[in-house]
């Protein structure tokens, strides 16, 4: 009776080590090229807008937080991908909050972290830190906020990541140096006039970025950050290109809830959805060697989760073996194969006919560590016009944290069309140092 009491505690303890361990491990045997990802995130939040440590605006969400919300979620997640493995990004208020729910919540998921793998992580500001806090304070709430997780989830635990929807260079070259975590969602790609911060301008896929500014790649080890930089949310690049609501189209679509089942239902909404995540598993995939989609979807969100499971059960029957792991694995597997910016970025999309997504339009974008260029034609490739062109390899400043909302990087022409400078103009009209700029990575595109 004693032999298999200890033989059975022996097992369990195994056991317990095995997923410890497993999670940063299992990322390691699973290549870059070859491989379609997809990453997921949760929010749990105490305030819509956690400013401070002590001041919020926005809504107050505890209502919406529950042990039955959480349970459920997962659930949906877990009944299309029973091996998906996502990150729980917790706030300041989430991790301090002392009612019964939150305590029960915060129990619930270092659960799942035993159980799947998941990660448990941070968040600033409850997603835009850089715009009401000074910088050494959003890393003093990066330092302590982790101190409290690893204390929560015990065993030393240490996340490979942190969510923090936009991070200022100077907080991701922290969080890479005194923390030792080199992976960060520190940029929504394309995000202006929305929400309560803007930061367009930088590289959709991961990227090093500046000490510059964290919407510029890193040109040189001199203003290298070891913090692999990823977006928040796969958008569809064809609404992406407006600013905010423009032209009653919401610039956010693509595979987040919001947009597409908020807005259209959940047919023509899951219809959108799964035309984002195509434009990188299919096109996207043949173009770079691999495939990325990413989505946050807030546990507060008043979405039915079986559309969630609609989704991802899509998902795994036209792409079986998609890796469903957390954003932390996926960015250090990026990290192992690119050692500095010598990445080329390129996406097609013909638009989907859903809101902002012309079915009229063809859109590319050209990515890598000196500029980012995207073209606007009709679905043949006709009529072609720059729409975008931003130069990284110019200086770049980032404002004062807690001083403005705008922390955009825009180059010589802005997808979002607001300045007189934007206005979409021919290839062969660039500078001639442009041209050679361009010339030098895609010399095809200017002998059209």
């Amino acid at each position: 009776m004693k032999m298999s009491f200890l033989m059975g505690s022996l097992f369990i303890f195994l056991l317990f080590v095995g997923v410890l361990s497993a999670q940063p491990l299992i990322g390691k045997r699973i290549p870059l090229m070859g491989s379609r990802f997809l990453t997921f995130n949760t929010v749990i939040r105490v305030n819509q807008i956690e400013v401070s440590r002590n001041k919020s605006i926005g809504a107050d969400e505890r209502a919406l937080h529950t042990p039955k919300r959480v349970v459920n979620f997962r659930n949906a997640i877990t009944n299309a991908f029973a091996d998906a493995r996502i990150t729980w990004a917790f706030s300041w208020r989430a991790l301090h909050d002392t009612s019964f729910n939150y305590r029960q919540i915060r129990k619930i998921v270092v659960g799942y972290h035993y159980k799947y793998g998941d990660a448990i992580t941070f968040i600033p500001g409850a997603y835009f830190a850089n715009a009401y806090n000074s910088t050494n304070q959003v890393n003093k709430d990066i330092h302590d906020a982790l101190a409290l997780i690893a204390k929560l989830v015990g065993n030393n635990y240490r996340p490979l990541s942190i969510v923090a929807g936009f991070l200022s260079s100077k907080n991701q070259q922290y969080l890479s140096k005194e923390e030792g975590i080199h992976v960060c969602q520190g940029n929504i790609w394309s995000q202006y006039s929305i929400d309560n911060q803007d930061g367009d301008g930088s590289v959709s896929y991961p990227y090093y970025p500046s000490t510059e500014h964290f919407c510029k790649p890193a040109q040189n080890k001199d203003d290298f950050i070891d913090c692999v930089n990823l977006d928040g949310w796969t958008v569809d690049f064809l609404a992406a290109r407006r600013a905010g609501f423009a032209d009653g189209f919401n610039s956010r679509m693509g595979v987040g809830p919001i947009e597409t089942i908020g807005r259209y239902g959940a047919k023509i909404g899951l219809k959108e959805m799964m035309h984002t995540t195509a434009i990188h598993f299919d096109k996207g995939f043949k173009l770079n060697g691999f495939g990325w989609v990413t989505n946050c979807w807030e546990l507060c969100l008043p979405y039915d989760v079986k559309y969630l499971t609609d989704w991802l059960n899509e998902i795994k029957a036209r792409w079986p073996n998609v890796k469903f792991i957390t954003q932390g694995e996926f960015g250090m597997i990026w990290r192992k194969y690119y050692k500095t910016n010598n990445f080329n970025y390129r996406f097609e999309e013909n638009g989907s006919g859903i809101g902002g997504s012309d079915k009229d339009k063809k859109i590319q974008w050209f990515m890598n560590k000196d500029f980012r260029l995207a073209l606007l034609g009709d679905t043949n490739g006709n009529n072609e016009k720059v729409i975008d062109f931003t130069r990284y390899n110019l200086p770049a400043k980032e404002p004062k944290s807690g001083s403005t909302r705008n922390w955009s990087l825009l180059g010589e022409i802005n997808q979002k069309g607001l300045r007189v400078q934007d206005k979409p103009v021919a290839i062969d009209s660039l500078s001639i140092e442009d041209k050679a700029i361009i010339g030098k990575y895609y010399p095809k595109l200017l002998n059209q």
